[in-house]
């Protein structure tokens, strides 16, 4: 419950921390409070609230730009209040122009974020690993990460700066403008959708002593490296976004054929049951949610 968790400024500060560490960082996709709590129970030290899967999750469509500020600030705000550890959210292109992007970060900080990223991309954009992205001149989205580096009012806030370059321009105008964007005050740095190991290793070394972001978007244009060499290209946080998102729908659509086939949903239970440690029933889900911590609450204001 919201009384149990630490305070924002502290799931802050604890995320600079963990960036800090020898190893990276990993943060699994979540795209609404429940998934963002099994993030937390299954041990991961930072939840990533995916833009992808915010969208799907919200809309039943692809991320192409459908969704705006208050939407994706109030999908933040659901998931900071559920989880103790870190959160950090894609706020997408701050929604406009400088100005905008002020207002962007203190709704973000206001919801409980510990970390968000902006990206240089044309709006409407378009998921970093779909074709089609265009990016906003270099000087525009310098502003914009200037604007957001004054904006937030906990220095701890850990904003990250994600250039979409790369499809359109080349992995050397990428590298061209983090360059730039750490410059501007970014904490970390964001190229997204290198297409080869060449190209991520041109990143990793072209940008080295900078924190850097991987983004391990599963079936994207990026090929997937072991953590251990992600943490030797010197990666200090890794996003794997939508393995959730996927296992969701996989496992929905799974349930929903095996009750459309046998007209019951007995036989497809037992089997989640057997599967998953036992999330398959009703009461042993609500201990998922937390009507443990509930129960408590009652007999303490009872």
């Amino acid at each position: 419950m919201a009384d149990l968790l630490s305070h924002p400024r502290d799931r802050r500060a604890r995320l600079r921390t963990l960036l800090d560490g020898a190893r990276p960082v990993v943060a699994p996709g979540a795209y609404d409070a429940l998934t963002a709590r099994l993030v937390e129970q299954s041990g991961f030290d930072v939840v990533y609230m995916t833009g992808f899967g915010t969208t799907a999750s919200l809309l039943g469509r692809p991320d192409v730009g459908l969704l705006g500020q208050a939407e994706m600030v109030d999908n933040a705000r659901r998931m900071a209040g559920v989880v103790d550890v870190p959160l950090i959210a894609d706020a997408d292109t701050g929604y406009g122009n400088p100005i905008n992007v002020i207002r962007t970060i203190r709704e973000y900080e206001q919801a409980g974020v510990a970390g968000l990223h902006l990206e240089d991309q044309v709006m409407p954009k378009k998921c970093g690993h779909l074709a089609g992205k265009e990016v906003v001149p270099l000087p525009e989205m310098v502003a914009k990460i200037r604007a957001a580096v004054d904006a937030r009012t906990d220095p701890d806030l850990v904003l990250i700066a994600r250039t979409d370059a790369a499809q359109q321009y080349g992995v050397d105008a990428a590298i061209d403008r983090a360059r730039a964007f750490a410059d501007a005050g970014a904490d970390l740095l964001f190229v997204e959708a290198p297409t080869s190991d060449e190209a991520l290793e041109q990143v990793a070394s072209a940008l080295s002593g900078h924190k850097l972001v991987f983004n391990g978007a599963e079936g994207g244009r990026t090929p997937l490296p072991p953590l251990d060499r992600l943490r030797e290209l010197g990666f200090a946080l890794v996003l794997y976004p939508v393995s959730t998102l996927l296992a969701a729908a996989s496992g929905v659509r799974d349930m929903l054929t095996r009750l459309h086939e046998d007209g019951s949903p007995t036989g497809a239970l037992r089997d989640l049951a057997a599967a998953n440690g036992g999330i398959g029933g009703l009461d042993a889900f609500a201990r998922v949610v937390g009507i443990d911590e509930v129960r408590e609450l009652e007999k303490r204001y009872s």
